[in-house]
């Protein structure tokens, strides 16, 4: 996807970000714990964090005592995020595409980016965020990949009729991978284009989790995703009724989604 389509749709949740608050995934403690330890973070540390959303990741460095410079692209977003986050004295969210935004020069020990990067222009987006680190300092990139098992009950098996009945022909439609699959694909940076030479080798760990809804739940987290977002409203609503009414008669209005949460840090290459 060519960087102004990329960004212009990572904005598609801008328009409900109380909604994304609610619904989206977080992370587990473990992978924080993780970070942590292998970027020797502590309260003295300074994090940027780019595409910040209303705040999901962002609590978690807070509560570590770090100064936190967050920028976030929305406003509604943004605006959210300050709100969840002003009781910390350290945390700072400016509005800003993070290709646009300006650093006044500031440098930091982290930076960090949860279910974000890949909405950065990579041309801009790696060699700015080595240029925005200190000697020594560390990149990582967090995310929740959707992952399925086998023989496990799994929303779009039940609901792939629906999805072709009302947006035939869509690319965005499609099984989730096996959680193995994933495992034992997912090294390096993931599905983003590669820093060449600008950071090291990259550590992976992954961590398991799982999200339960009732039907109406559910269709509230896809409306919250991209995919989504990017349907006609006379497509999109009809659908997700749909999806809801499915879960509640075929899968006894309960529903998972199951992920694997990812953490890849890189230290800054001199």
């Amino acid at each position: 996807m060519a960087g102004p389509d990329r960004r212009d749709l990572g904005r598609v949740f801008d328009e409900v970000p109380e909604l994304y608050d609610r619904v989206r995934p977080g992370y587990p403690d473990e992978l924080f714990a993780d970070l942590v330890t292998i970027t020797g973070m502590n309260g003295r540390s300074s994090v940027l964090e780019v595409g910040c959303g209303t705040g999901q990741a962002t609590r978690p460095l807070a509560t570590l005592g770090c100064s936190v410079t967050a920028v976030e692209p929305g406003a509604n977003m943004a605006a959210l995020a300050r709100q969840r986050l002003a009781t910390f004295g350290d945390v700072t969210i400016e509005t800003s595409t993070f290709e646009e935004w300006d650093d006044r020069g500031r440098r930091f020990d982290v930076l960090m980016a949860a279910s974000a990067w890949h909405w950065v222009d990579p041309s801009i987006g790696w060699p700015r965020a080595h240029d925005v680190l200190r000697p020594g300092g560390w990149l990582a990139l967090l995310g929740n990949v959707v992952v399925r098992r086998p023989g496990e009950p799994e929303v779009y098996a039940e609901t792939a009729d629906l999805h072709e009945r009302f947006s035939p022909g869509n690319p965005d439609w499609g099984h989730p991978p096996l959680e193995d699959e994933v495992r034992a694909t997912g090294e390096g940076w993931g599905l983003v284009d590669a820093p060449g030479s600008l950071f090291g080798p990259t550590i992976v760990r992954w961590y398991p989790t799982v999200q339960w809804f009732d039907g109406d739940g559910f269709a509230d987290l896809l409306r919250s995703t991209s995919p989504y977002r990017r349907l006609a409203l006379d497509v999109r609503e009809p659908l997700l009724d749909a999806v809801a009414e499915r879960i509640r008669t075929r899968m006894g209005d309960r529903a998972s989604r199951r992920y694997l949460s990812v953490l890849r840090v890189g230290e800054r290459a001199e």
